[in-house]
C-alpha cells in the first residue's frame, strides 16, 4: 500500500520534513518513491515556505490510491486537495484498569468517611435531644471532713514506755 507521509530530516532539535510517496512497509526515513513536498515546523505559521507541495503530483498519487497519513491529510485539507475530519477515538482519553481501580478505592474511602461523619453527627444530635428531654440537675459536692493528722515520732527517739529499765536483783 502506498502512503503519502512525512520523512524526517534535519539536525537534532532542528526538524525538517519531506513529504514523500513511500511503501507502507519501508522505514520512516528510508526508501521512498517520490518527494512531493516539504514541511518546516520551525518557520512561522504564516510563512509560505513552511509547507511546500507539488499539488499536481499529489493529486495524481491520490488518484492512484495512495493514502495520506493523519498529518499529511491535514496539510492537504489546508490546500483543499482532500477533505479531512478530526478523528474520533473515544478510548483515547479513557483511563486504564489500574487508574480506574484507584479512583474506585478513593470513592469508597470518601463514602466511608462521609458515612462515619453522618453517624457521628447523628449520634451527637441524638445525645443533644436526649439531654434536652431529660435535664440533669447537678448536685453540689459535699465537703468531706479533713482527715486527722497523725504525728509520728522520729525513728531515733524511742517512746518512754517502750524503754526497758534494768531490774536489779
Amino acid at each position: 500500500m502506498l502512503k503519502i507521509r512525512l520523512s524526517r530530516g534535519g539536525a537534532k532539535k532542528r526538524p525538517y520534513y519531506s513529504i514523500v510517496i513511500a511503501d507502507s512497509h519501508s522505514p520512516r526515513d528510508g526508501r521512498f518513491i517520490e518527494k512531493v513536498g516539504a514541511y518546516n515546523p520551525l518557520l512561522k505559521k504564516d510563512d509560505p515556505q513552511r509547507l511546500v507541495l507539488k499539488t499536481e503530483r499529489v493529486t495524481e498519487w491520490l488518484s492512484k490510491g495512495a493514502q495520506p497519513t493523519e498529518r499529511v491529510a491535514r496539510f492537504l485539507a489546508m490546500r483543499e486537495l482532500r477533505s479531512w475530519e478530526h478523528g474520533t477515538n473515544p478510548k483515547k482519553g479513557e483511563p486504564h484498569a489500574k487508574a480506574k481501580e484507584r479512583v474506585k478505592e478513593r470513592d469508597d474511602r470518601a463514602t466511608a468517611q462521609a458515612a462515619a461523619a453522618a453517624e457521628a453527627a447523628e449520634a451527637a444530635a441524638a445525645a443533644a435531644a436526649e439531654a434536652a428531654a431529660n435535664p440533669v440537675v447537678e448536685e453540689e459536692p459535699v465537703a468531706e471532713a479533713p482527715e486527722a493528722v497523725v504525728e509520728e515520732a522520729p525513728a531515733d527517739e524511742t517512746p518512754e514506755a517502750a524503754v526497758e529499765t534494768p531490774v536489779e536483783g
